[in-house]
């Protein structure tokens, strides 16, 4: 019954991230519900959705571009920067105190995933040439930490961020956005297994689920309304930090 969980948390959360994100929703509840310590379900989600940010950066090869505020290698370097901290952050964290955040995670997520669109749009609004040297880089630091001790909404972020940050096609967004998931991701998961958080059997099958999850998921996003999905996800995202606090 537990791998059931499992593989179905994973599968779903591919299929999440491929049309909307938001797939930690459901890995780090269904890891931590079948025993897994909440630090290491934390790792070894972001471990299994890491093969995802990889094709997505893959898939947007041909459209990224940096935004006006920051060159190719300021991005690359501050994501492995933020990631790397944001990662050592967690494994100093006892599983006691990260058990008591898990709850506010999930909720300011939640939120940010919720309030996306308009969160995107007042970014949008802003002149990212306005934004000044070191507010630039240090919210591009301060997002990546973010993504390397918790991904939950982290997609959203990073796109307001660059919405803020001057760029305007979403195309290079997206893939932007993908680039610097997998550069923090990449490091994080590597800091994760020097740390021995990591329960690799589940982590492995769940990189296979998630893999295909996301394949269908993308193949099927056309078939459902953009609005009903980001809902539905808000609606998961709501439950699992009701149970969590209620735990």
């Amino acid at each position: 019954m537990d791998w059931l969980i499992i593989l179905g948390a994973a599968f779903a959360a591919g299929a999440l991230n491929a049309v909307a994100g938001g797939g930690s929703f459901l890995t780090l509840p269904a890891l931590v519900f079948t025993g897994i310590p909440p630090v290491a379900a934390n790792a070894t989600g972001t471990v299994a959705l890491f093969p995802g940010y990889v094709a997505g950066v893959w898939g947007f090869r041909e459209d990224m571009q940096s935004p006006p505020s920051l060159s190719m290698r300021e991005i690359v370097l501050l994501s492995l920067l933020g990631g790397a901290a944001g990662a050592v952050l967690l494994l100093v964290t006892s599983e006691a105190t990260f058990s008591k955040v898990i709850p506010w995670l999930l909720l300011v997520a939640t939120a940010v995933f919720a309030f996306g669109p308009q969160l995107r749009q007042w970014a949008g609004s802003s002149d990212g040439r306005a934004v000044s040297f070191w507010k630039s880089r240090l919210s591009m630091l301060a997002v990546a930490v973010y993504g390397g001790y918790f991904n939950g909404g982290l997609g959203i972020l990073l796109l307001a961020l660059f919405s803020l940050l001057g760029q305007s096609q979403l195309n290079a967004m997206n893939g932007m956005k993908n680039l610097v998931s997998a550069l923090l991701t990449f490091i994080a998961v590597v800091i994760y297994a020097l740390g021995n958080v990591v329960a690799w059997h589940q982590a492995l099958v769940m990189m296979v689920a998630a893999t295909i999850g996301g394949y269908l998921g993308a193949r099927m996003a056309r078939r459902v309304a953009a609005q009903w999905l980001r809902w539905g996800i808000v609606a998961v995202g709501l439950l699992m930090t009701a149970l969590f606090f209620l735990k």
